[in-house]
């Protein structure tokens, strides 16, 4: 590929990502996107002089930092006035005219109000050099590192004359739907989930290490703007057409209807109204509606009050709160075990939405608000996502109510519950609990575990919702018969599939080990423990003192294992297993030729990367994901990418298969 190929890959790149994070009308699916992806990071590896800060791969996130840089904005980030009715909107209009002397008449441009962080994005020559939080509107933050992981704000203006300077300023949200997923998987992770999308956002900016940023799934919407330099406009509507087509993003390129010029106090009114009936359906938090007077001319006469601008208010809507009793505190299960307090109460009407349930999210968050059942409590719907308590009302509580706890245990298995020390959730830690069973089978049959390749997840979901499977060992009883019974399975497939189960018997220590989904065990610990053990009874028997005398395991993942293995259900399922012929060779550790190094390994080669993971293991070396000073050698094969080339800059012996071979004195 020439240079002027790499170019237009790259602005190919650029445009989908627009169409698919902005304009939500993607053109080409996921796998053609990271196909050409792909193409670009292959072409960059073989040209790093081409590499330029407008990349798509540069959006992946770089190195931690220790702390954010401040910095001053060239024009303060004022703050607006907030009105709450048709009153206030009517006395905002009648202040500009009379501030004006009714020499003019005023046409205002509305847009919602996002319920997010104000950031303020600094563009040099059309590439993004900086981006500000609003800090206390003199000096914000350079968080510059994590806006470049967001997809939807381009790296690089897309037009041929960008302005010398542009300052747009704008609002990072997190979508609903994002918002539920992340707090869903801050409570399977034992972390405090967050009270609302815009705490989020802020957490997710406020990332140290941009890699966490990246993960999450920012959007950003352009509405105004700091200091400019070779761009010219006369209305505030004028100036967000002009920065859509440089490919910034803004709200009326993706939804037309939730902004509207208004030609009088009338129009404006009527259109608050509008958008507060459109609240709830909105796929993100809004709080209002901004007004704009739309001229510029007319802004700068207006200027500005203290530190909030005469042109322009927030039309707020009102909080949305209602009163209702707690019936009763209900502990539900999630795919991984954690247990989540839920609140039944008497249905009450918020926001036209009727309300019957509140997550209360751990035993921590009752306790500070010292919930109970029976409390009459005053409710909102936190972020228009999930019904929040906010606070009892102390003064109707029944003298005799109880404090409520959270029960020692599951109650969908009665599985001793455990609470570790740093985690905020409860967490039932029987992998075979009903509650957790159906996602644990899924994780017993996959590739890196028990490998029964022809179990996808609809024949396992199938399997469970009929009963048919109630554990792992329930797998190795399944007949023809059986399988039969279940919709769209023929005798083919059915005979594949016990095909599948059966040469799946035949496996390793360190498989079976990791297809238990015991919590905190991995490929790599599931290695150490057969390693060290080389036997699964020695594991099950296995202490803590023990355990974390293994090199790389922690108090934290041994307390995991141990508690796990104190599961009678656990340990009768395994023994079932055996039973039921699963087995593996014994794994011998005396020819440690590899003792203390570290050996990470890329590409192709003859067998596959895990067992020879396996074989660096077995014989008392370490196989990391990654390469870092302290790897002693990486194993190379074809296609090696990214990790051969940080080996290189950082000086770490390459090997191929052979002198690997010669290493470990095997001769395979």
């Amino acid at each position: 590929m020439n240079h002027l190929q790499y170019l237009n890959l790259k602005k190919d790149l650029q445009k989908h990502n627009y169409l698919y994070h902005v304009l939500d009308k993607p053109e080409i699916s996921d796998y053609e996107f990271d196909q050409l992806f792909n193409q670009l990071i292959l072409t960059e590896k073989k040209h790093p002089e081409w590499v330029e800060s407008d990349s798509p791969s540069q959006r992946v996130g770089g190195e931690p930092l220790s702390q954010f840089s401040k910095q001053s904005h060239r024009v303060p980030m004022l703050s607006l006035q907030n009105t709450f009715s048709n009153e206030d909107i009517i006395a905002f209009h009648q202040r500009c005219l009379k501030f004006l002397k009714n020499e003019a008449s005023l046409i205002y441009y509305c847009e919602p109000k996002f319920d997010g962080v104000a950031i303020e994005l600094i563009y040099e020559n059309g590439l993004l050099t900086g981006a500000l939080t609003r800090g206390d509107g003199i000096v914000g933050e350079n968080v510059l590192s994590n806006v470049k992981t967001m997809p939807s704000v381009p790296l690089k203006l897309q037009t041929d004359s960008p302005p010398a300077l542009l300052e747009v300023r704008g609002e990072v949200i997190l979508p609903k739907e994002d918002f539920k997923k992340l707090n869903d998987q801050q409570q399977e992770n034992g972390e405090t989930p967050f009270a609302n999308p815009r705490n989020a956002a802020a957490g997710s900016l406020r990332q140290l290490d941009p890699k966490v940023t990246a993960q999450r799934p920012l959007k950003m919407f352009c509405y105004g703007f700091g200091l400019i330099e070779g761009l010219h406009f006369s209305k505030q509507s004028e100036f967000i057409d002009i920065i859509a087509k440089l490919a910034l993003p803004t709200i009326n390129v993706s939804r037309n209807d939730l902004t509207m010029k208004c030609n009088n106090v009338d129009e404006v009114i009527e259109f608050y109204r509008k958008i507060e009936s459109l609240r709830h359906k909105l796929p993100f938090d809004i709080d209002g509606v901004v007004i704009k007077v739309d001229s510029m001319e007319l802004q700068n006469r207006l200027g500005e009050i203290a530190r909030s601008p005469r042109w322009a208010c927030a039309a707020k809507f009102k909080p949305e709160q209602g009163e209702t009793l707690i019936e009763n505190i209900i502990v539900q299960v999630g795919r991984t075990g954690a247990l989540t307090p839920v609140a039944v109460m008497k249905p009450v009407n918020v926001g036209g939405v009727t309300i019957t349930h509140a997550t209360l999210h751990n035993q921590d968050e009752i306790d500070r608000k010292d919930i109970r059942i029976g409390d009459t409590v005053i409710i909102q719907r936190a972020g228009d996502v999930i019904p929040e308590v906010v606070k009892v009302d102390l003064s109707k509580r029944d003298a005799s109510s109880q404090k409520f706890k959270i029960p020692l245990q599951c109650p969908a298995c009665d599985s001793p519950v455990i609470k570790v020390e740093e985690e905020a959730i409860s967490r039932c830690m029987n992998p075979i609990c009903p509650a957790v069973l159906s996602e644990s089978l899924k994780h017993f049959v996959s590739r890196k575990a028990m490998n029964i390749d022809k179990l996808g997840d609809k024949i396992i979901e199938q399997l469970f919702q009929s009963g048919l499977v109630k554990c792992f060992s329930d797998l190795y009883l399944l007949d023809e018969k059986k399988l039969l019974e279940l919709e769209r399975q023929g005798k083919k497939s059915v005979k594949n599939i016990l095909e599948s189960i059966e040469k799946s018997k035949k496996t390793t220590l360190s498989r079976l080990i990791y297809s238990l989904g015991i919590r905190h065990v991995g490929e790599q610990t599931a290695r150490l423990l057969a390693s060290h053990f080389g036997d699964i009874n020695k594991i099950i028997l296995a202490k803590h003192e023990e355990l974390i005398q293994i090199p790389d395991i922690g108090p934290k993942v041994a307390s995991s294992i141990e508690m796990s293995f104190k599961n009678k259900n656990l340990i009768h399922e395994v023994e079932k297993l055996l039973k039921l012929g699963i087995h593996f060779k014994e794994v011998k550790t005396k020819n440690l030729t590899l003792d203390g190094l570290n050996i990470v390994v890329t590409g192709s080669l003859p067998l596959d990367r895990n067992d020879i993971k396996q074989m660096i293991i077995e014989r008392g070396g370490k196989s990391a994901s990654s390469v870092s000073v302290n790897t002693n050698y990486i194993l190379a094969g074809e296609s090696a990418g990214s990790k051969l080339n940080k080996a290189e800059e950082l000086g770490v012996p390459i090997i191929n298969w052979e002198q690997f071979l010669k290493l470990i004195k095997d001769d395979q």
